[in-house]
């Protein structure tokens, strides 16, 4: 597991709110698994979606699996702090499901769009977003054929889309380059260690710091 920057604290914090998005196809969904492997205090948001669940994924642990309708009804008692349609599927993060885990202090992986991301903003100033970018237009497009899931029309507006979304960069806070995935655990790992320490983060009412002197005093 790598290093976790909490060991090093002594007082209490509100928990992280890190948020990724990226094109689909740039992998962003196994470096968050990755990360929350190998790191302490971080738990995965697990989102509601009204797409189908692929073969390799578990209702429950990846996503709620749900009904349009189930879904709709759910907006509409204002239960969903963001949503989204995306490719005609609906997706939605629960705010009992936020609050309920950064009030005891775990940080929150949320793996989510642009659009999600921008209404957590809204509503989580102090969230962190992180945009993973592919290497290449062409890598990413060989990594959606290597899916085997979608035809030839659906991976173009894919791609489409993901040149779309790349024009939000400059509302994130960081950017990580998914290339080697290693190298992007430890960037992602790298930001989180620096978020935990922040000290507008952190609860300093337990410290007790005596005054500084000033140099410019005069003895008696």
């Amino acid at each position: 597991m790598l290093d976790d920057a909490d060991q090093c604290l002594s007082f209490s914090r509100r928990g992280i709110l890190l948020i990724l998005s990226a094109p689909s196809g740039a992998g962003k969904t196994t470096l968050a698994h990755e990360l929350i492997a190998r790191t302490s205090n971080l738990g995965w948001s697990i989102s509601h979606t009204t797409r189908p669940r692929r073969t390799e994924e578990v209702d429950g642990k990846d996503y709620h699996f749900v009904s349009e309708e189930t879904f709709l009804s759910l907006q509409d008692q204002g239960a969903f702090v963001e949503w989204a349609q995306v490719h005609k599927a609906y997706y939605g993060t629960t705010r009992t499901t936020i609050e309920s885990t950064l009030n005891m202090g775990q940080d929150l992986l949320l793996d989510i769009d642009v659009q999600g991301a921008e209404q957590l903003r809204a509503c989580y100033p102090e969230a962190v977003l992180v945009f993973i970018l592919p290497p290449s237009w062409q890598k990413l497009e060989d990594r959606l054929r290597a899916r085997g899931t979608d035809e030839e029309e659906a991976i173009t507006q894919r791609i489409r889309r993901a040149q779309e979304e790349t024009r939000a960069l400059a509302r994130y806070d960081y950017c990580v380059i998914n290339d080697q995935l290693e190298a992007s655990v430890g960037a992602l790992h790298a930001i989180l260690c620096a978020e935990r320490a922040r000290v507008s983060r952190l609860d300093l009412s337990l410290l007790r710091i005596a005054p500084a002197h000033s140099t410019c005093d005069t003895p008696s």
